[in-house]
């Protein structure tokens, strides 16, 4: 379990090493400028992809793949694990990753989860590590779901870095503020002299393991224009 908003550590990151992840994706157009903002720097991201939306749009989660982007998931509907009935919970999470691998057809995915809004109960983490799965939450919350413009999405980021240090920020690829700010973002951490560094795993999600899988660290720099 990573992310200081709820479990006190984070990745083993250096000072000013930034991890950018996305949740609740793939939405056209959004998820598309995204994807080509990140192509022209040259950086990689996490995208937590929500199952409904990889059956409404599975082009964009093999998009996402095939241009190395490392790929996790969340449940299938946007829903609180916490709230659920148990059995409807471990539901939720298992066809929002059969969404996911059918879509990429036969791709890989990350061993990698991160709940709609945070929210899980200790027997669904359970469940979750029982599937080889690593459970994210986050170090810098952009809020960018709350009517934020680009330039508050981005203030709001930067101050949470620079007072972290370093650490996983969490946007939205269904925000369409959140794509018009992605460029001033990248233009700022370049500015700031932060590092952005690309999660990848060590080995695929095994349904038989009880231990969450260990990323490592891929580092990517950003083109400069």
């Amino acid at each position: 379990m990573v992310g200081r908003a709820q479990y006190g550590k984070t990745l083993r990151l250096n000072r000013r090493e930034v991890v950018l992840t996305f949740d609740n994706g793939p939405s056209f157009p959004y998820t598309e400028v995204i994807l080509r903002t990140l192509a022209e720097e040259c950086v990689k991201a996490t995208f937590f992809a929500l199952g409904s939306n990889v059956v409404e749009d599975p082009e964009q989660i093999q998009r996402i793949a095939q241009e190395g982007h490392s790929i996790g998931t969340q449940t299938f509907n946007h829903v609180s694990l916490a709230k659920l009935p148990f059995a409807a919970a471990r539901k939720e999470i298992d066809e929002g990753i059969k969404a996911v691998d059918n879509a990429l057809q036969g791709a890989k995915r990350g061993p990698f989860f991160r709940a709609p809004m945070l929210q899980l109960s200790p027997q669904v983490t359970r469940y979750i590590a029982s599937l080889g799965m690593m459970v994210w939450s986050n170090d810098v919350d952009s809020r960018d779901w709350s009517g934020s413009s680009e330039e508050q999405i981005v203030a709001r980021i930067m101050s949470g870095l620079e007072k972290a240090g370093r650490g996983i920020v969490v946007m939205q690829d269904i925000q369409p503020a959140t794509a018009r700010a992605l460029p001033l973002l990248l233009e700022q951490l370049k500015r700031r002299k932060f590092r952005i560094v690309h999660v990848v795993a060590n080995h695929p999600p095994a349904k038989s393991s009880t231990t969450p899988a260990k990323p490592r660290r891929k580092s990517v720099r950003s083109r400069r224009n």
